[in-house]
């Protein structure tokens, strides 16, 4: 669907031809569209025929008149439909509950258990006889500060983006050299006039957050305060700030060790220590690892966030032991962008 919005000019026969030419194989693609979609009508099926009136929406249909109308939010696809479906959902107290229409391919760790994409009419059951536990996720919330023009614009989703400025990538490769040493499209400084107000995002985050330059090539720079503590400044990739239910995701990722890793640690701390410990041996290696990577986990009910800082640039060649830490847990974040974006 994605692709024939992105190419509503083409046929069918056009757009699958398009598609080869990029290297897609149209009928792979083809048959777990048709997939996903016999799975989506069954769900509509088995609601509608115990009594209950439904509403089915693509992904650019929904927005907050649909969230409005709906007792219940069910999401199908995968995660990524699931996080998308529950960003939008402001009232606590409305459920969202994700089915896995891909369950072959995908886990769907925050969908209902792949038993019940074989059998949604005992899925749908279950939820109308209440015989089941209520799961709570904490989500972020962004408040923006500066000028009401700016902080007042329309949030743009990345997919809406893509499809209405196909080339937008291309302005991030003009030059950054001017004068003053700011990008020449980037506007004119604010005075010390400007009139400050705050906006709260209408969307909250179950996952994450990310603060950064679009283009990943781009140095980030960002002033941050974590709880009370003083401001500091970063050079670095961006800012990942997660959920108890992120900390497996992308954060985790960025943060997790491997084994070779550890093995290296390991050798070089019995090289410097000459502490006696085997660094070969494969289940000290395999302890160290999951247990340090076990440690980014955290409860997705729990009260506090985890930043962390990508790629942070030092100042020397190497990071000092007085360089702010690159990742930690906190209950405030306020962060000071001098980004491009």
């Amino acid at each position: 669907e994605f692709e024939k919005l992105q190419h509503d000019n083409l046929t069918e026969l056009q757009l699958e031809e398009e598609l080869s030419r990029r290297g897609s194989d149209y009928t792979l693609l083809r048959y777990y569209h048709n997939s996903h979609k016999v799975l989506e009508q069954e769900v509509v099926d088995c609601l509608e025929s115990r009594g209950i009136e439904t509403k089915l929406v693509k992904r650019y249909q929904y927005n907050d008149d649909v969230v409005k109308w709906a007792d219940l939010i069910i999401t199908t696809g995968g995660d990524g439909t699931f996080l998308m479906g529950s960003s939008k959902i402001l009232n606590r107290n409305k459920p969202i509950v994700g089915i896995n229409t891909d369950p072959t391919r995908s886990e769907g760790h925050l969908c209902l258990p792949k038993h019940y994409s074989f059998n949604i009419a005992e899925a749908i059951d279950t939820i109308l006889s209440g015989r089941f536990r209520w799961f709570f996720r904490r989500r972020l919330r962004v408040t923006l500060i500066g000028s009401s023009e700016k902080i007042g614009q329309t949030p743009i989703e990345l997919n809406d983006q893509q499809l209405q400025y196909p080339e937008y990538r291309y302005m991030d490769l003009m030059t950054e050299a001017s004068a003053v040493g700011d990008h020449p499209f980037k506007e004119p400084k604010e005075t010390s006039s400007t009139e400050e107000s705050s906006r709260v995002l209408p969307v909250l985050a179950l996952n994450e957050i990310y603060i950064g330059e679009s283009l990943s090539s781009r140095v980030s720079y960002l002033g941050l305060q974590i709880d009370k503590d003083p401001v500091f400044k970063s050079r670095n990739s961006g800012l990942c700030i997660s959920t108890g239910t992120g900390s497996t995701s992308w954060t985790f990722n960025i943060n997790k060790l491997t084994h070779r890793a550890v093995e290296s640690l390991l050798k070089i701390t019995f090289e410097t220590t000459r502490f006696p410990l085997n660094w070969k041996d494969p289940k000290l290696v395999e302890a160290v690892t999951e247990k340090f990577n076990n440690q980014l986990v955290f409860d997705p009910e729990a009260e506090f966030m985890c930043y962390t800082i990508r790629d942070p640039i030092s100042v020397g060649t190497f990071p000092t032991p007085q360089e702010s830490k690159p990742r930690g847990l906190a209950r405030r974040i306020a962060v000071k962008s001098k980004c491009f974006d």
